[in-house]
């Protein structure tokens, strides 16, 4: 039977070479790779892998016989669920607020605070901050179009502007709860999450400023303009642009689309963290009613379907549009997601099939009893999984689950918070066509998949190396035992 590191690069040589090579559009090449990869994967590492995931024997037979079509499609689907709506609803805000005029009067508000010169400053620490509580592929949607009025008004920069955005939101993610993987982490590894968040945070700062410098000398060294997009053509932007002030939108309604997904996702999201199901909220039933309505309106695909709502709204009161007029709006930015939508599921069916393939175990197999430190170990096994299989979630239990029943000893040395710090680091290396978060990433930004491999791609792997050497070094000066 074939090794599942030679499948894993055959998907890469069928991935890279479609796009690169052939110019195929990615979504081809994604859906190729994937086939490739299936067809490649014995039966029984399909079961092995259902195995794995806590299917009983029989409902694991019964998932790996089905065709290689349907496992694909299902992989498809399961990535499409995740994002789909986000996706769609994302494009409709991004659009509308461009249009209305809405991004543009919160870049005339942020400029008075951060200045010309400080403004990708002002959003590499925004998207961090945003990301703790919210969805990480939300915040890229809500500030990209940020990005692009930015760069429309300065006239140059555009590539920095929408890497800070790119190194905030990632590095909070890997990090600190109640971000999904930093909360798993701290479950699995059986640290205190409040010293996770402390130590997550200021871990988070550090490499974000690294990532900062980084976007610095890309935008250097790679002339990258802001390109024109069905969701954002460039003649709008800069139509928008020379209003005065008094023709924009107020900057409540301006910041309404966005801030109604942030806050009501972010209660959401302390409200499960800290909260235990079975019992109210507090001793008030009236109280207790008005937070369940903040929770169901902080669902991430509700709350962001009500930001497109607003968003429609204040485009309709800025442009006093008519509704044949609106429903064309909305047809033209679900177009522009929908292709989005597409390409990252393809991306999701890819590494779903290299899942499938058993390359994580594989990974985990060479590593087992390989005697070096184990923060360094952490790093290097999250890295390999998480840079062969796409999914930075899959890397982050693959690696806790090799290194839980270590974390526990006693004669450890440091504090357990360092492998889920040196875990989340490896989450970082390396980003490519395997991955949904790249393609969303890639193509919210409007860079070529070349410009993305060049750029985000390095951006990220450098991050998480100094993650990696900040948490050896803390280790070391700070073992907190």
């Amino acid at each position: 039977m074939l090794d599942p590191i030679l499948i894993l690069l055959v998907g890469v040589v069928v991935v890279v070479g479609g796009i690169i090579g052939f110019k195929l559009h990615p979504f081809l090449a994604l859906l190729l790779a994937a086939l490739a990869v299936a067809l490649l994967t014995p039966i029984e590492y399909v079961e092995h892998y259902f195995l794995s995931k806590g299917l009983p024997e029989a409902e694991a037979l019964k998932q790996a016989h089905k065709s290689i079509g349907e496992r694909i499609g299902t992989e498809f689907g399961n990535t499409c669920t995740k994002v789909g709506i986000l996706i769609a609803m994302a494009a409709i805000i991004g659009k509308a607020m461009l249009d209305s005029g809405a991004a543009e009067k919160i870049i005339r508000a942020m400029l008075k605070i951060t200045g010309e010169k400080n403004a990708p400053i002002g959003f590499v620490m925004s998207s961090f901050f945003l990301t703790i509580p919210v969805f990480v592929d939300t915040v890229v949607f809500l500030m990209m179009p940020l990005a692009k009025a930015m760069g429309m008004r300065l006239g140059k920069n555009y590539l920095l502007l929408a890497l800070s955005v790119i190194a905030g939101a990632v590095m909070a993610n890997s990090y600190v709860p109640p971000s999904p993987g930093p909360l798993f982490l701290v479950g699995a590894l059986n640290v205190p999450i409040g010293l996770m968040m402390v130590c997550g945070t200021l871990l988070g700062l550090c490499t974000i400023t690294v990532g900062y410098l980084i976007a610095v000398f890309l935008n250097k060294k790679f002339d990258i303009p802001l390109r024109d997009s069905a969701d954002a053509r460039l003649e709008d932007i800069k139509e928008i642009a020379e209003k005065d002030d008094k023709d924009l939108p107020a900057l409540g309604w301006a910041l309404l689309p966005a801030l109604f997904p942030l806050v009501t996702i972010c209660i959401r999201s302390g409200v499960e963290a800290f909260h235990k199901g079975d019992t109210p909220f507090t001793d008030y039933p009236f109280i207790n009613t008005i937070i369940e309505v903040i929770v169901f309106f902080g669902d991430k695909n509700i709350a962001i379907l009500m930001g497109a709502i607003f968003a429609l709204l204040v485009l309709a009161n800025q442009k006093k549009t008519t509704k044949d007029k609106l429903t064309a709006f909305v047809q033209t930015a679900l177009m522009s997601g929908g292709g989005i939508i597409l390409i990252t599921s393809a991306g999701g069916a890819f590494g779903g099939m290299l899942q499938q393939s058993g390359i994580s175990g594989r990974i985990a197999e060479l590593t087992k009893d390989y005697q070096m430190a184990l923060i360094p170990l952490a790093f290097l096994i999250t890295a390999i999984v998480r840079t062969a299989q796409g999914s930075a979630t899959v890397a982050l239990i693959t690696a806790s689950g090799i290194l839980a029943g270590m974390a526990q000893n006693a004669n450890l040395g440091f504090n357990p918070v360092y492998l889920c710090l040196a875990i989340g680091s490896g989450a970082k290396l390396i980003p490519w066509m395997n991955d949904a978060g790249f393609w969303i990433m890639c193509k919210t930004s409007n860079l070529t998949e070349k410009e993305a491999l060049k750029t985000i791609a390095p951006m990220q792997s450098f991050m998480g190396l100094t993650g990696v050497i900040l948490t050896m070094i803390a280790a070391w000066l700070f073992p907190m035992v």
